[in-house]
């Protein structure tokens, strides 16, 4: 079954997560992505993260999760014959995907203006920290800077605490799904109107996306919301995480009917909440009408309550009640081994070059009749060299001096080749 971005070239010039977890997305729809890397490859092929005791070679992490299915190329840009390398790639290319900073772009010539002017059908993507206008608009960017300006980091956490930051990187991977939705739209645009355009989007922009209810809350209100813990700043009533006598967790986000409710508190053993008025309703149960003190109160009641009981008494309880929405709390080893994501293919596994098999995120979009795939684990440094640059006229000797790792070594290929 063909796939849908079959046929689809992307190259690929970026770092880290957000530009390279685009990538993914376009690859697991059928696009060849070819990600061009310096000589000494991507920085983050080595090792990042805590407990880290890979073996020296072997790929990172962020790496393997973010640059899976792609070709690599690596050539040094800082030279004539590289810049043409890339540009006869570019010749062939339905997108340009980047992350890097735009004086960085401007300076080896890859400006908007430039690639426009030579491939007219290019769409040129890029993606940035804050956004491509403005005070800061090349401003340098990790994943917690933007989480931090655009509110999200201060609204997590206690409020008689500091803020905290999200324990995943949410600007970097959610600025690369906006990436990747752009690319799709200015695919489709081009299909249907003929215009191939710029795409742009940023972190900053993706952590207002989503937070749009929040933000629109507080435009409508003026409300100046506190951060809530184990609960939703934006949400009364008993919504929340609640922990268990054994260390667990379980969230507990709405009562659908009424029987279910009184089933709960029976079983909780809060008998009371059953018949108290301000929680007998589903919407009263989400905090239609309560007031802080009143959601302070329930939220006391039902954490002395959870914590009675382990968090398999709980579970085996809440699976025989369909009208209660919730979920046990899980750390990260458990969601690798969840049967749901492994039915979906949420969670895949790819080989990883000089490792093992390895579980990864998958193809997390499900197409009905030309579904994408996982393409296998992440590239060698310049394993596309040969193959990939051969195709678009890139002599032998010209792939030996552009992918040399060092000065030195470029010229004692060119000595040799008497050039």
């Amino acid at each position: 079954m063909t796939e849908p971005l079959a046929g689809i070239r992307v190259v690929e010039m970026t770092l880290a997560i957000q530009g390279p977890a685009a990538g993914v997305y376009l690859t697991d729809m059928g696009a060849e992505v070819i990600k061009v890397e310096p000589p000494l490859g991507d920085p983050n092929r080595l090792g990042r993260g805590v407990d880290n005791d890979l073996s020296p070679g072997t790929m990172s992490a962020q790496f393997v999760a973010c640059n899976r299915g792609k070709r690599s190329v690596c050539m040094d840009l800082t030279t004539e014959l590289a810049r043409q390398a890339l540009h006869a790639l570019l010749a062939t290319a339905d997108v340009f995907l980047t992350n890097y900073r735009q004086l960085a772009l401007d300076r080896l010539g890859l400006s908007e203006a430039v690639l426009k002017a030579l491939y007219p059908n290019l769409i040129y993507a890029s993606v940035s920290g804050f956004g491509p206008v403005g005070p800061d608009a090349d401003k340098a960017m990790l994943d917690g800077a933007a989480v931090a300006r655009g509110g999200l980091a201060g609204m997590t956490g206690y409020a008689d605490r500091p803020p905290v930051l999200p324990a995943a990187a949410i600007g970097d991977h959610a600025g690369a799904m906006q990436l990747a939705l752009g690319v799709m739209t200015a695919l489709l645009v081009r299909e249907r109107q003929g215009i191939a355009q710029r795409v742009q989007t940023s972190a900053l922009g993706a952590q207002l996306w989503l937070q749009q209810w929040e933000l629109t809350h507080t435009s409508m209100t003026g409300a100046r919301l506190n951060r809530a813990g184990p609960h939703h700043p934006n949400i009364h009533g008993p919504y929340g995480i609640y922990q268990t006598s054994d260390g667990g967790a379980i969230m507990i986000a709405q009562t659908m009917q009424e029987d279910a409710w009184d089933a709960f508190c029976i079983f909780a053993e809060v008998p009371e909440l059953a018949v108290d008025p301000r929680w007998l309703t589903p919407g009263r149960r989400l905090g239609q009408g309560a007031t802080h003190e009143d959601s302070a109160e329930v939220r006391n009641t039902l954490r002395d309550a959870f914590a009675k009981k382990t968090a398999a008494e709980w579970e085996d309880f809440l699976r025989g009640q369909p009208e209660i929405i919730w979920d046990r709390v899980r750390q990260w080893h458990e969601v690798l081994d969840d049967e749901q994501n492994i039915a979906n293919g949420y969670v895949d596994t790819v080989e990883v070059p000089n490792f093992r098999p390895t579980r990864i995120v998958g193809n997390l979009v499900k197409l009905g009749t030309t579904p994408g795939s996982v393409k296998g684990g992440p590239p060698e440094l310049g394993e596309g060299n040969d193959e990939v640059l051969a195709s678009v006229g890139v002599s032998t000797d010209d792939r030996r001096i552009i992918q040399a790792r060092t000065l030195s070594e470029r010229e004692r290929i060119m000595a040799a080749l008497n050039r």
